[in-house]
């Protein structure tokens, strides 16, 4: 993607498009003041920053609207440079004639997320911040609202900054050791070096390890609705989504692959996903599909596994939940369910080790329920949601980097690896981390030696 100048004056429709009450047009770069000047009814050539200004845009003696001038200085506004900000009315044609009116008086119009990467440029946050508001946009839950302001406040960029400025002040202090390797000298304290490595491998395994929950959060906790044949599990799904999403019939087989909506409960998103039947089948399709079952069983972080009124030999059924456990369940939240309680008196006092719950999908019954034991799946994860949580696959990916090089560092510290190589092992950390943010700087280790020592050089 080419952003072409940062001299460049940019523009572009900042709301959604399409036609609403009102319309937000930006406009952002040296000249932005300038060139509204040129087409408003007043004089905002002096005004202060964080002032509004009502008139009218004109084309030459062509009136085009009423509107509200934001303006914002250089420094103080999102993008770090001159803005002013149009309100507009939400007319598509008011919208794409003050864009004309922009460009034919010397804008750009902007390219996507350019406006987020010109603030980035000029220092108003870093780039994990950058794809914060990214995040932050497309939230669909008060889970996902929530994680993404805090990684946009800096919650992440905190943590992983500080994690690399030690290992940037040790590695200054192992690179002064290569400057004066002829004179025999240690000046990083190896033991203090080994106690930060493990320090620090704990803290980015703690980082990673929280993406299976960021990354559940921010595109919905996936549950899957799982059991045999005709116990009911599209029904549950349609009874969930409020809607016939999936076709229900008698006929054992009738949901061949997956089908998959979203639910919001008590401000978080889950993913229900109702797949096919679990039977033995010489039916190829439907084969697959049992397949892909499996498969969004083990993806899953809750299983939803379904039981109906035929399920009445203890044996058969215990047998049949503890062998579907020990195949697909590992970290997953297993829920058995006991479905069509408005057609049954039988009892299941075999399944109390498996704590059901009783429900009658079609009737609605215990749906309440079922909806509190999924919802405290999410009520366990608290306390983390109040820590800092990775949902990007990009600083999953860096942060998975950086251990495996901070465990060839703290291997190559036990077999004695020469101080020369270590360097090398910890300057690849200090990549991996620097590279969530965007502080990739190879300079910062010898700006770090020339601030804190004089070495006579």
């Amino acid at each position: 993607m080419n952003f072409g100048t940062n001299a460049d004056t940019i523009c572009a429709l900042s709301t959604a498009s399409g036609m609403g009450a009102i319309a937000v047009v930006r406009v952002s770069g040296s000249k932005a003041i300038a060139i509204v000047n040129q087409i408003f009814s007043k004089d905002i050539s002096n005004a202060e920053s964080h002032t509004a200004h009502f008139g009218i845009l004109k084309d030459n003696m062509q009136i085009i609207d009423e509107v509200l001038l934001n303006v914002f200085h250089v420094n103080r506004s999102f993008t770090g440079e001159e803005t002013v900000e149009i309100g507009c009315h939400g007319s598509v044609f008011i919208q794409q004639a003050i864009l004309q009116l922009l460009i034919k008086h010397g804008c750009r119009l902007a390219e996507a997320g350019e406006f987020t990467m010109r603030a980035y440029m000029n220092n108003r946050f870093d780039l994990a911040q950058a794809e914060a508001i990214a995040d932050l946009i497309a939230s669909r839950s008060a889970a996902a609202h929530r994680m993404a302001l805090t990684q946009m406040r800096g919650g992440v960029s905190k943590q992983l900054a500080e994690l690399r400025q030690q290992l940037i002040d040790f590695a200054a202090l192992i690179e002064l050791e290569l400057d004066f390797s002829e004179e025999d000298v240690e000046f990083a304290d190896r033991s203090r070096l080994t106690l930060l490595i493990a320090e620090i491998m704990q803290v980015i395994d703690k980082l990673r390890k929280s993406f299976h929950l960021g990354n559940a959060i921010k595109n919905g906790i996936p549950v899957a609705i799982v059991g045999a044949p005709n116990v009911g599990k599209s029904t549950l799904l349609n009874a969930f989504l409020n809607e016939e999403k999936a076709i229900v019939s008698e006929i054992p087989g009738t949901t061949r692959d997956f089908i998959e909506d979203e639910i919001i409960i008590k401000g978080v998103s889950y993913r229900f996903v109702d797949t096919a039947g679990l039977r033995e089948t010489t039916d190829i399709v439907e084969n697959l599909g049992i397949e892909r079952s499996f498969k969004k069983a083990a993806e899953a972080s809750v299983v939803l596994y379904l039981l109906d009124e035929r399920n009445t030999n203890p044996t058969q059924t215990i047998a049949e939940l503890q062998a579907f456990q020990a195949s697909y369940i590992t970290t997953q939240e297993f829920i058995v369910v006991v479905n069509k309680l408005d057609l049954t008196n039988k009892q299941f006092d075999f399944l109390a080790e498996f704590n059901p719950v009783f429900i009658s999908a079609m009737s609605q019954i215990n749906l309440d329920v079922l909806i509190d034991r999924i919802a405290a799946v999410s009520s366990q994860f608290s306390e983390q949601q109040n820590e800092v949580l990775i949902s990007n696959v990009r600083h999953f990916e860096a942060l998975n980097r950086a251990y495996e090089d901070l465990i060839r560092v703290q291997d190559g510290m036990n077999s004695g690896l020469p101080t020369d190589l270590i360097a090398m092992d910890i300057r690849q950390v200090i990549g991996h981390i620097g590279s969530i943010t965007g502080a990739v700087d190879v300079e910062e280790v010898l700006g770090s030696i020339f601030s804190k020592f004089c070495i006579g050089k």
